[in-house]
Order: structure tokens, then C-alpha cells, then sequence
């Protein structure tokens, strides 16, 4: 009579570390911040806008060699352009290199730029770059539709803000 022997059931491939539908989240590096406009503006609405930019500039935007404190968007011609964002040169560069100030169009869908323009040209407001980030392989700039801050706003701000701060503390002690 013949031994019989148990099969196991063993898969030999082995398991993906990941679900088949699962997507991968985008790719996020915030390069330069613009805190000071959130104090100076009351930020009223927020605008995602990509920005053309040259080989030279975008090597030194993943460096993190961009400045936006005095920048600043306007239309012109049907076409948002972003003025003063300073990007240094790209050191490897050579004679090929780009110049740190010069206006950059931004993308925007036609539509956008109409209310937008509408809005800050009506209203009294600006357009306001709050930070430039990478997102995946694409610069990006997040533009605010702002309202300038009068000084005493901005002490009244501050205020709100040491009182947080203060109710935050008297938590943390008690618990």
C-alpha cells in the first residue's frame, strides 16, 4: 500500500508590497515660503498655477534657490506673469545661464485668470505667490487672492495669535 503524502499549498511568487489599486501619493517639496506675505495679506482665496520655467531655473528651483518675499502676480496681454521671483543662476551653467529676476508666465486655464483678474482689479486686492513647491516633477506656485493688512490689523493678529499660544500652554500644563 503506497504512502500518501500531503500537498502543501505553497505559492512560490512572492507578495507585492503593495495593493494592485493603490495609488502612489505626488511627490511634494515646498522650495521657497512666503510667510511674511501671510501676515502682511488676509488671504481671501488660493490658486494652484504651474510656472514655465527654463532648464537652468528648474535644476535650481530643486536646489531650493528661490526667493519669492517681493514677488507678485499681474495679467497682461490674457496671460498671468509672476514678477520678482528671484531664482539664483545654476552654478553649472556657464555662459547658458538664465537671469534671477525676469517676469515667468504662470498656467492657468483661461477662465482663472478672467475672475482673477476681475477680482483683484474690482475689489482693491492682489495676487500674492504664498510658496513655490515641486509637485512630482512640476514647479508649482500656490497664488493667493489677498487683501492688504492695515497696522492695525496686524496688531490685532498678533494678539489672536499670543492668545492661542497662551490657551495652548494652560492645556499642556494641566494635562
Amino acid at each position: 500500500m503506497p504512502i500518501k503524502r500531503k500537498k502543501h499549498n505553497i505559492e512560490t511568487t512572492p507578495q507585492k508590497s503593495q495593493k494592485p489599486n493603490e495609488k502612489l501619493a505626488p511627490y511634494f517639496k515646498t522650495v521657497a515660503d512666503n510667510r511674511r506675505a501671510r501676515f502682511d495679506y488676509e488671504v481671501l482665496e488660493r490658486v494652484e498655477a504651474g510656472v514655465v520655467l527654463s532648464g537652468t531655473e528648474i535644476k535650481s528651483v530643486r536646489a531650493g534657490k528661490a526667493n519669492i518675499r517681493d514677488a507678485y502676480a499681474q495679467v497682461r496681454a490674457g496671460e498671468m506673469w509672476l514678477q520678482n521671483l528671484h531664482i539664483a543662476p545654476w552654478i553649472s551653467a556657464g555662459p547658458w545661464n538664465h537671469e534671477p529676476v525676469h517676469p515667468r508666465r504662470l498656467l492657468l486655464h483661461k477662465k482663472e485668470i478672467v475672475r482673477l483678474q476681475r477680482q483683484a482689479g474690482q475689489q482693491g486686492l492682489t495676487l500674492v505667490p504664498l510658496r513655490v513647491y515641486l509637485k512630482g516633477h512640476i514647479a508649482k506656485v500656490d497664488l493667493a487672492l489677498a487683501r492688504g493688512r492695515r497696522r492695525f490689523d496686524k496688531r490685532k493678529v498678533i494678539q489672536e495669535r499670543e492668545t492661542k499660544r497662551e490657551i495652548a500652554r494652560e492645556i499642556r500644563r494641566e494635562a
